[in-house]
């Protein structure tokens, strides 16, 4: 992903969820980047190119663990 998108992706998610969301490159990866919230990594938003049609796909996995107490 260009960072010119992932500047725009960290400025929506930060009016979107607030300023503690972070939007930010993957090392060896340009089709996706990583989403945080303050230090702690919550999921990937990867690129769909196809028929010339770009959209972005946020993937967030929630385990069983974290929705005790």
């Amino acid at each position: 992903m260009k960072q010119d998108e992932i500047k725009k992706l960290d400025a929506y998610f930060k009016r979107l969820f607030g300023p503690s969301f972070a939007v930010r490159a993957r090392p060896r990866k340009d089709d996706s980047c990583e989403v945080y919230n303050g230090e702690e990594f919550i999921g990937v938003i990867y690129l769909d190119d196809e028929d010339g049609d770009r959209s972005y796909n946020f993937s967030m996995a929630i385990l069983d663990v974290d929705l005790e107490g």
